[in-house]
């Protein structure tokens, strides 16, 4: 398993390009979902634009070098998703990369 670095979602992004189904909106009220730029949010309102299974916001290449074009806004799901839990590790299993391990 490969050890989390300072910030290895700067060099993975799997979790946003796992499915079109996961950056949805949950908890986030009227206020918070009026800071998400429109053309990042999907059809329905319900959650985050996809391009396939790939967050719309999600710049650079999975794996390698990736950012998140609305980090200072982004939906709750994407704030809880954390470097070596389960939704971490199974989004980086789907794109060949190596688990990650959660600190203590």
């Amino acid at each position: 398993m490969a050890a989390i670095a300072d910030n290895p979602c700067q060099s993975c992004g799997a979790c946003c390009a796992y499915s079109a189904n996961w950056p949805r909106f949950t908890i986030e009220d009227d206020a918070a979902l009026d800071l998400i730029p429109a053309k990042y949010v999907n059809e329905r309102q319900s959650g985050m634009r996809c391009e396939g299974e790939r967050c719309s916001a999600l710049t650079g290449d999975v794996g390698a070098a990736t950012s998140c074009a609305i980090y200072a806004v982004r939906p709750e799901v994407c704030r809880t998703c954390l470097p070596g839990d389960d939704e971490c590790n199974m989004a980086r299993r789907r794109h060949g990369l190596s688990p990650l391990v959660a600190p203590a």
